[in-house]
């Protein structure tokens, strides 16, 4: 039936009251879709916490931190100021840490023992002491003899003084070192003046001996360089000492014996070639000069283990290479 305001039946027409209520109803849905939509978009924004007044914290610190946090920690401390010295790796880095040399410098204990050292110490207090023990005889040609033995002892503390282990006389070693050296400079010539500081360089190395140290500091200016123990001319009065009683001592199976003399004077050779390259010396950077040295320093080894190894035969060949080098580097580079 068709009324005043339309259709009726089933889903038909309805009056004009209902209209406007689904109508709204239609609104209201579409609104709360926009809104939610709106939200999904856009998060809430979460409120934060104010933060506390100063009068709040007051006394709180000690409830929060340690007073001393190294007191709660535990194992050892991290070496921060280790990272920016770690060695950079160069080529041919690795073959300077073998044999006679390390990064350090130059391994002493494979050139020369602690016994060695020792025994050369030792045997030039004799010589010393004889040498400055008369006045005339001192001024007549005994100081050049003290210069030899306080040079010597110069070279056997500095070696002592930069040795990888902690030997005999290694506290005082520096200190005995730059003494004797004063001492051998100032013997180049026979004085009264040189006459006395010998016979106090006496005392110094019997109260060293002793085990109370040297009586005496020397003054020393600047860093140590290997040039200021001795002079070339006094090493090479020192190896010349050594090739003697070296030859002597191979020239039969019966002198031979046990080559403790000659095994000794070996390494005082090993010793001197090695100082003689130092950077402060001259002609170090010749290579012919170097190669002198090293040959010489090599023939020294080889003797060494041929003693050791009571060899008489090998000690025979290697003091042969071993005065070859010495006769090369004597005629062209003695000074």
């Amino acid at each position: 039936m068709r009324g005043e305001t339309g259709y009726s039946g089933g889903t038909g027409w309805t009056s004009p009251g209902s209209v406007r209520v689904f109508r709204s109803l239609v609104i209201a849905a579409f609104l709360g879709w926009a809104a939610e939509s709106r939200g999904a978009e856009r998060p809430r924004q979460a409120r934060r916490q104010a933060a506390p007044s100063a009068s709040e914290c007051e006394g709180k610190a000690e409830e929060v931190f340690f007073a001393d946090a190294f007191t709660a920690l535990q194992g050892s401390r991290p070496d921060f100021g280790a990272r920016g010295s770690a060695p950079t790796s160069k080529p041919g880095a690795a073959a300077a840490d073998t044999g006679f040399q390390t990064g350090a410098g130059v391994r002493w204990s494979t050139l020369i023992s602690e016994g060695t050292l020792t025994d050369e110490i030792e045997g030039l207090k004799s010589v010393a002491a004889a040498a400055t023990s008369r006045p005339t005889d001192f001024k007549g040609g005994g100081y050049d003899r003290a210069r030899e033995a306080f040079s010597s002892l110069a070279l056997a503390f500095a070696v002592i003084a930069e040795h990888e282990q902690d030997i005999r006389w290694k506290h005082d070693a520096a200190t005995a070192r730059d003494l004797f050296a004063q001492i051998g400079f100032t013997c180049k010539v026979g004085t009264d003046q040189s006459l006395a500081e010998a016979r106090l360089g006496v005392v110094d190395l019997e109260s060293l001996l002793a085990g109370e140290g040297p009586r005496r500091q020397p003054g020393r200016d600047g860093a140590f360089r290997w040039s200021d123990v001795a002079t070339r001319s006094a090493l090479m009065k020192r190896l010349e000492a050594a090739e003697a009683a070296i030859l002597a001592g191979v020239a039969s199976g019966a002198e031979f014996a046990d080559g403790g003399r000659v095994l000794h004077e070996a390494e005082i050779v090993a010793v001197i070639a090695e100082v003689i390259r130092m950077p402060e010396f001259e002609d170090h950077d010749d290579d012919t000069y170097r190669g002198c040295s090293e040959r010489m320093r090599d023939a020294a080894l080889k003797l060494r283990d041929a003693c050791e190894k009571h060899d008489a035969e090998a000690a025979r060949a290697a003091s042969s290479l071993l005065k070859t080098s010495c006769d090369t580097c004597h005629r062209d580079y003695r000074g």
